[in-house]
């Protein structure tokens, strides 16, 4: 496999898996830990929705792998 080929599946890889953090550490902290929706109970003035920008960075990401994955297929059947 060529290095470059390779170095765009891991930088595919790579934003899938830091997108994925992201997702879980922002919901995490809004919905989760203590009662049901301990975030938004203790601040309620302070507190929002985080879905909205997580579906905006959801779409980027899921752009970027694409581009990547059709470039490195590309240099596959370009062998």
């Amino acid at each position: 496999m060529k290095l470059k080929t390779a170095l765009l599946l891991v930088c595919g890889v790579a934003i899938v898996t830091v997108t994925v953090w992201i997702n879980y550490a922002n919901l995490n902290e809004a919905f989760g830990g203590g009662p049901p929706y301990y975030g938004r109970t203790t601040n309620m003035d302070k507190w929002s929705n985080p879905i909205p920008t997580l579906v905006v960075i959801d779409i980027i990401a899921i752009l970027l792998v694409v581009i990547l994955l059709r470039w490195g297929l590309r240099n596959v059947e370009n062998k």
